[in-house]
């Protein structure tokens, strides 16, 4: 997967031509194949789509550099490494970057993938649970406490209710199933372009109810991360100029864009995740550098007010645009 496909064809006349251009291509000053590290949050999946369009369109190297895109074993481990300078760059959460950046992480954001949050509360369509409001006295299965506890307070409050009319049960990543069998009756952490496909898949659609319309700024779900030092790092702008070609041709050609996808990780090739390269699509960010200030401040605002972070760190400390 990591050396594209060439679809070069040589015919004998242009062979001499050839070797020309690449005498002049390695006479070019320290352009040549940069070596740049990047870890994704998670196992590979459509998230990451714009990245792997690049890489076997040739774009990151078409800019210099060589990418390599590696899956963490923890999916804690990725802004940490970058943290430490054991990794150029992350892809993390905009939530998480700001309450680890209030901890004083030296992170900052350079770059968006996926702009709109993929996280919801899901429940069976055909149950009980109408409205957030219907959540009274029921169960609500979570994965992970903390960002997961205040994006469902500031729903439920928006109903009517509090975080202590509902009974809190980690059910670890276990979401569809534990909804599927009855241990809980919501889920919260649920992705709506995964667990919503995997329920319907299984003959049991979900109903999911999306935090920026209930009560939640919204948020940036994906961003690049790279270490707050290194902000100058001449790689970086290249990386992003490459990133948003990938997520151009992404969206111009969805079905060619599946092909070389799979084609780098043919373990993929399935229903459930070709439904969720489709839901996908439309929330990747088409100018992954652009970096809306006021969102930002908005969401680190609101972890404030749910005590996430103490105190609401400067932007520019973590999130920049590169010029």
């Amino acid at each position: 997967m990591r050396i594209p496909a060439s679809r070069r064809t040589a015919l004998k006349a242009g062979i001499g031509a050839a070797v020309i251009a690449a005498g002049l291509v390695t006479s070019l000053p320290a352009f040549a194949q940069d070596k740049l590290t990047v870890l994704l949050d998670w196992f590979v999946n459509p998230d990451h789509a714009p990245l792997y369009v690049a890489q076997e369109m040739g774009y990151f190297r078409e800019v210099g550099l060589d990418v390599d895109l590696v899956a963490p074993a923890d999916p804690n481990d990725p802004p940490k490494l970058v943290a430490a300078g054991k990794a150029d760059l992350a892809i993390s959460y905009q939530p998480q970057l700001q309450m680890q950046a209030a901890e004083g992480l030296p992170l900052t954001r350079i770059g968006t993938l996926i702009s709109t949050p993929l996280n919801t509360v899901v429940v069976l369509a055909d149950g009980p649970v109408k409205s957030i409001k219907d959540l009274k006295g029921r169960k609500v299965g979570y994965s992970v406490g903390g960002l997961e506890d205040a994006l469902l307070g500031a729903m439920l409050e928006k109903a009517g209710l509090k975080l202590s009319d509902v009974s809190l049960v980690n059910v670890n990543f276990s979401l569809s199933p534990a909804l599927l069998s009855g241990q809980v009756d919501a889920v919260v952490g649920a992705y709506r372009n995964f667990e919503l496909n995997q329920m319907d898949i299984e003959g049991r659609p979900g109903r999911a109810f999306y935090p920026e319309e209930e009560g939640v700024p919204p948020y940036d779900e994906l961003v690049v991360v790279a270490n707050r030092e290194n902000v100058a790092d001449k790689r970086l702008p290249r990386f992003l100029e490459a990133l948003e070609r990938g997520t151009l041709y992404l969206i111009n050609h969805p079905e060619e864009s599946w092909k070389l996808f799979v084609k780098a990780n043919p373990e993929l090739d399935d229903e459930l995740n070709k439904r969720a390269w489709r839901d996908t699509l439309p929330r990747f960010a088409h100018s992954p550098g652009a970096l809306d200030s006021r969102r930002y401040t908005r969401f680190a605002e609101f972890l404030k007010e749910r005590e996430l972070i103490a105190s609401v760190p400067k932007l520019a400390d973590y999130a920049v645009e590169l010029k």
